[in-house]
């Protein structure tokens, strides 16, 4: 998963580097102008990202559906586009300088193939790593603040918050209630069955993120 992410960072960024400053790999604007304004006037630029868009646009259609769905209308609609768009990679090369930097993320992303089709055998893996990137927004914007934990564990135990934070979060449990119920309950709660206060362990013992606590 990590080259995956690794090469569709790189595919985009190489794209997209002379045209816009504030590019994100694998994510795109609605609005096919939108798209066009992005990459300027560089016609394999813009075809480039008319292709990813149409992926994201199976992944929209989609989502939410059980993982082997995802995986058979993977296979069926989105597997064939990336197929062409490896095509169209290759035909592209002859047309642009070696020393571009559009030819180097194209040569980025053919050795790298592998990595960018993994989404499609597995309903469970993600088209990018946005989930990721928003579970991570915060630690980034307080980063400086943790400069001061103190020492090393301090820094495990603030990590170990963290886990717990964003586990509950993708639970839909709100975090608040959960580390409150945790600490009512985990002084008499039998050591070797401590995984019973995971998140996903007391989902219905707590309130959701929608709901108020008690």
């Amino acid at each position: 998963m990590a080259i995956f992410l690794l090469a569709s960072n790189r595919f985009w960024n190489q794209l997209t580097r002379r045209h816009s400053s504030r590019s994100r790999p694998w994510k795109l604007p609605p609005a096919r102008s939108a798209l066009a304004c992005r990459v300027g006037h560089s016609p394999i630029a813009t075809e480039a990202v008319e292709r990813i868009a149409a992926l994201y646009t199976i992944e929209k259609e989609i989502r939410g559906r059980s993982p082997d769905e995802r995986r058979q209308v993977r296979n069926a609609r989105a597997r064939p586009l990336l197929e062409s768009m490896r095509t169209w990679m290759e035909s592209s090369l002859s047309k642009l300088s070696r020393k571009s930097d559009t030819t180097a993320a194209i040569h980025y992303a053919l050795a790298r193939w592998d990595a960018f089709v993994r989404y499609c055998d597995d309903g469970r893996i993600e088209i990018d790593n946005s989930a990721a990137e928003r579970a991570l927004r915060a630690i980034a914007l307080g980063r400086k603040n943790y400069l001061f934990a103190g020492s090393d564990r301090g820094g495990e135990r603030a990590a170990t918050f963290y886990s717990l934070i964003g586990t509950a979060k993708l639970n839909g449990i709100d975090p608040e209630a959960y580390l409150r119920y945790v600490l009512e309950h985990i002084a008499d709660h039998p050591i070797t069955r401590i995984e019973e206060l995971l998140p996903w362990n007391i989902v219905t013992s707590v309130p959701t993120a929608s709901e108020p606590a008690a």
